[in-house]
């Protein structure tokens, strides 16, 4: 990088183009018009592939997986010479896509919005996106993604994160959980999920989602790592709460905690349009109300000693009064 430094000619542009899964009827009309208009198109030899005919008679440069911050900087390289470059990512650029590669290799060259080369991030359907369409609704509550890469990642970090999330309940999707070389990471992701979750737990299994050879299966969490696993595979783990019924793996939103699902009226001490009787504001006032010490209340709820010890400490708002005297 030692020549980037140097100044840019006028009008280059990059544009971080997401794909979407990559059949085309999942390509946005902005990520098709990005590619119409750019004059060099970058990117991983498999998604070259998979925008092919969409790239006569412009200069393509492909480049290998572990080659990111070569794309990179090829595409700052061609921009400075005034070029259009649509630096292409499967899914969403800024979701284990090139959008954060790019802009370490701009910052560290001295870019700057105001230099003279534009830079447009067009956003792609994740793979996160994607597989849960395929298999029904596993997301519609919190949920969170992780990758199992430790090539660039130390796998105590990966591990605490998968912990972490375990035990909060999330719904979770892992990318990138196994290669060739790296078998075992699934095995331990598995093992820190059984530490918080039954096993019984639904888990869906998507390989290749939207494209030719698409594979979709369910298993539980208990059995996920007897299932077909490889880098083009995305692993969703529901929550404590999701089930799978008529081949639809589902996460509730929570409308049964308030509503009668059939009638929709709502439940006894409960109101349309306002928190939940164990919502923030009704929480405060049993915590209040509860007559209990911290390290109890701590234990109970599954939360921190010293921020227990500091709600108790407060006087109780106005809106806990009422709450506590409804």
């Amino acid at each position: 990088m030692s020549d980037m430094h140097l100044p840019s000619a006028a009008g280059g542009k990059i544009m971080l183009v997401g794909l979407g899964p990559g059949s085309h009827e999942h390509l946005t009309a902005r990520a098709r018009a990005a590619i119409a208009e750019a004059d060099t198109v970058i990117g991983y030899v498999t998604y070259i592939r998979l925008v092919a005919e969409l790239l006569e008679g412009k200069e393509v440069i492909k480049k290998s997986m572990t080659e990111e911050l070569d794309r990179a900087i090829e595409a700052f390289d061609r921009a400075r010479q005034g070029r259009k470059v649509a630096l292409i990512s499967s899914g969403d650029a800024g979701v284990y896509g090139m959008a954060g590669p790019t802009f370490e290799v701009l910052f560290q060259a001295g870019w700057t919005p105001e230099s003279g080369i534009e830079v447009e991030i067009i956003p792609g359907a994740s793979a996160l996106n994607t597989c849960a369409a395929l298999v029904g609704a596993p997301l519609t509550h919190d949920f969170c993604a992780i990758s199992l890469s430790d090539l660039l990642t130390p796998w105590p970090t990966i591990a605490r994160r998968l912990d972490a999330v375990a035990a909060a309940d999330f719904v979770v999707a892992l990318y990138n959980p196994k290669s060739g070389r790296r078998t075992r990471q699934i095995v331990e992701a598995r093992r820190l999920f059984l530490r918080h979750r039954r096993p019984d737990t639904p888990v869906a299994i998507v390989k290749s989602a939207y494209r030719p050879k698409q594979r979709v299966e369910f298993t539980t969490l208990e059995k996920m790592t007897e299932c077909d696993i490889g880098m083009l595979s995305t692993v969703l783990i529901g929550n404590s709460n999701t089930f799978v019924r008529h081949g639809l793996m589902v996460t509730p939103r929570g409308y049964r905690n308030k509503y009668d699902v059939e009638s929709g009226a709502t439940h006894s001490g409960e109101q349309a349009g306002r928190s939940l009787s164990t919502g923030l504001t009704g929480w405060l006032a049993g915590l209040h109300a509860s007559g209990l010490g911290a390290a109890e209340l701590a234990a109970q709820h599954r939360l921190p000693e010293d921020y227990i010890a500091a709600l108790l400490a407060e006087a109780p708002a106005p809106d806990d009064t009422e709450e506590a005297a409804a």
